[in-house]
């Protein structure tokens, strides 16, 4: 039975010689794998291939098939156009990774709405925005919850933060507690919105050091989390 779905690309490989499998972020099911099959045996089945770039944003008809772990697209068609996202170096970085890092955590074929609109929403505004280089960070934290280990805000104001039980302490856990600029850039980000991150001013350094943290705090809440490849690439357009 043919159904219309909403969906965020993931990732796309290569099967067999013609075929892509491409596993995507959707708005009814979860995520959900689609085989496309012989569409790199023509130019013309090429071309169709660039609406299935990373975290693209689709209206697909499928084919949905219960118990079955592929499935099938029977048309394709852009729900949003990006802008910039896939053409701008730096912006197809972050891209890059964050489609990484959701590849790795997104498993459940389970319908969440609310975690789809975060997707939707978030990628519309780093697609216009000018000033980003902060957005994987508040971005990354922001999706913990989502994922069940959102900081809990309270006590912020005390001199450690646990990242074993996702709360401000006054007791220094050793590597599973983080103080000085992580903390302070931790309780900073907890407290703004996208529109805002402009005002955070830090350098390369601390970015790197402050998202190195948060991917130990991945880490420690999902397991069989581990750093994405692109992190390097990502930290080295952002040094």
């Amino acid at each position: 039975m043919l159904t219309k779905n909403q969906s965020i690309v993931l990732s796309r490989l290569k099967y067999r010689d013609y075929d892509l499998i491409v596993k995507c972020y959707t708005l009814q099911r979860g995520v959900v794998s689609y085989i496309l099959r012989g569409v790199l045996k023509s130019k013309r089945g090429q071309s169709k291939t660039v609406y299935f770039q990373p975290l693209s944003q689709l209206l697909i008809e499928e084919n949905y098939k219960p118990n079955q772990t592929l499935h099938s697209i029977k048309e394709a068609k852009l729900n949003y156009i990006y802008s910039s996202l896939h053409t701008d170096i730096f912006k197809s970085s972050i891209v890059m990774f964050l489609s990484e890092v959701l590849s790795l955590v997104l498993k459940e074929e389970e319908q969440n709405a609310e975690l789809y609109n975060y997707l939707e929403t978030s990628f519309q505004y780093l697609d216009n925005e000018d000033q980003f280089s902060n957005f994987h960070l508040l971005f990354l934290l922001r999706f913990t919850r989502y994922l069940g280990f959102y900081p809990e805000r309270s006590n912020n104001e005390f001199l450690f933060f646990d990242l074993q039980s996702g709360i401000f302490t006054n007791t220094n856990n050793g590597i599973y507690t983080i103080s000085g600029d992580n903390l302070i850039l931790l309780n900073q980000l907890l407290g703004i919105n996208f529109d805002a991150l402009h005002t955070l001013k830090i350098n390369g350094k601390q970015r790197q050091a402050f998202l190195s943290m948060l991917l130990f705090y991945f880490e420690l809440h999902l397991e069989g989390f581990k750093k994405p490849k692109s992190l390097k690439v990502l930290n080295e357009v952002f040094r």
